[in-house]
C-alpha cells in the first residue's frame, strides 16, 4: 500500500532551528528535552505516523516547538521538563494512534479467512493502543493542568507580595533584622493617655488589612515613653498603650493569639531626653510583623 509523504514537524524544526540562532549562548536544554526530541524524530521517520495521525502528530509537534522555545528563554528547568513531558505524551499519542489505524488499514487488505482471525488480533492491539493513547492524553493533561496551577500560584504569591509593599510603604513601615516595624508617635494618642486619637485608629484599622491579608504574620506591639516622670508610671503607661492597639486590632477582628504586647516604660530610648521633640519621639509604640510563619526575635 503506498503511503502519502508529508512533513507537518517542519514548522517545529524551523522555529527551533530560530530561537538556537536567535540566542547568542546554548539555550538551556534537559534531558527529558532531549529524549523528546529523540521520541519526535524517530516518529517522523515513521511513515504510519505522518499518515495515519497526522492531527496528533501536529499536536505533538506544536508540543515541542514551545519546550524549544521555553529552552531558548533559558526559562527554568522545572519549566521546560514540564513542556517536555507534555510533548513527549503527544508523540506517544500519536504513534499509539498511527499503530491502530495501521493495524485497521492491514486487517481491511487480508482476505475474508484471514480477516477474522487477525481481526480479532488486530481489534486486541488496537483496544490496547486506543487505552495507551487515552493513558497518555490524561497524563498530559495532567501534566498542563499541574504546570498551570504552578504559574497560578507564583503569580498570587507575587500579587501578594505587591499589595504588602505597598500597605507597608503607606504605614512608613521600616525593614529591620526583626522584621517590618510600624512606629505609632505620641501625637496619635491622648495626652498621657492610653486613648487612640482618630487617627491613631485610622492606624490601626491599616494594620489590621494587613494581617487580615496576611493570616500567617503576626505582631508585637511595645510601648515606651521618655524618661519624665516615675519609673512605674512610665512602665505601665507603655503596658497601657501597647494593650490600646491590641484591643483596636481585636475590635477590628483580628485573633488575640496573632497578638503580643510589651511595656518598657522609658527604656530603648531612640533619642535623648534633653528636650521636649527628643522626648516626644521617645514617648512612642512599635509594632513589629513578623515574617510569613516565623516568631518575632526577642530585642537586644
Amino acid at each position: 500500500m503506498k503511503i502519502k509523504q508529508f512533513n507537518p514537524a517542519l514548522p517545529a524544526l524551523l522555529a527551533m532551528a530560530v530561537f538556537v540562532a536567535a540566542c547568542s549562548s546554548a539555550p538551556t536544554t534537559t534531558s527529558l528535552l532531549d529524549q523528546t526530541r529523540g521520541d519526535f524524530m524517530a516518529a517522523q521517520g515513521n511513515p504510519a505516523v505522518t499518515s495515519y495521525a497526522p492531527v496528533e502528530f501536529k499536536q505533538a509537534s506544536e508540543a515541542l516547538e514551545q519546550a524549544s522555545a521555553a529552552a531558548a528563554r533559558k526559562d527554568s528547568q522545572e519549566k521546560v521538563d514540564k513542556l517536555a513531558y507534555l510533548a513527549k505524551q503527544k508523540i506517544a499519542t500519536a504513534q499509539e494512534v498511527a499503530k491502530q489505524k495501521s493495524a485497521e488499514a492491514e486487517v481491511g487488505t487480508a482476505g475474508k479467512q484471514r480477516d477474522q482471525v487477525r481481526l480479532e488480533a488486530r481489534t486486541q492491539e488496537a483496544d490496547q493502543a486506543k487505552l495507551k493513547a487515552e493513558e497518555a492524553q490524561r497524563q498530559a493533561a495532567a501534566a498542563q493542568a499541574q504546570a498551570q496551577n504552578a504559574d497560578a500560584a507564583t503569580r498570587d504569591a507575587q500579587a501578594r507580595a505587591a499589595a504588602l509593599e505597598a500597605q507597608l510603604a503607606d504605614l512608613s513601615a521600616k525593614k529591620t533584622e526583626r522584621g517590618m516595624i510600624i512606629t505609632l508617635g505620641d501625637v496619635l494618642f491622648g495626652t498621657d493617655q492610653a486613648r487612640l486619637t482618630p487617627d491613631g485608629m485610622q492606624t490601626a484599622r491599616k494594620l489590621a488589612d494587613v494581617l487580615a491579608n496576611n493570616p500567617k504574620r503576626t505582631v508585637l506591639i511595645e510601648g515606651f515613653t521618655d524618661s519624665t516622670g516615675g519609673a512605674d508610671h512610665n512602665l505601665a503607661l507603655s503596658q497601657r498603650r501597647a494593650e490600646a492597639v491590641r484591643n483596636a486590632l481585636q475590635e477590628m477582628g483580628v485573633a488575640r493569639d496573632r497578638i503580643a504586647t510589651r511595656g518598657y516604660g522609658e527604656a530603648y530610648p531612640v533619642a535623648g531626653n534633653d528636650s521636649a521633640s527628643n522626648r516626644q519621639l521617645n514617648r512612642r509604640v512599635e509594632i513589629v510583623l513578623s515574617e510569613e510563619g516565623s516568631a518575632i526575635p526577642a530585642r537586644r
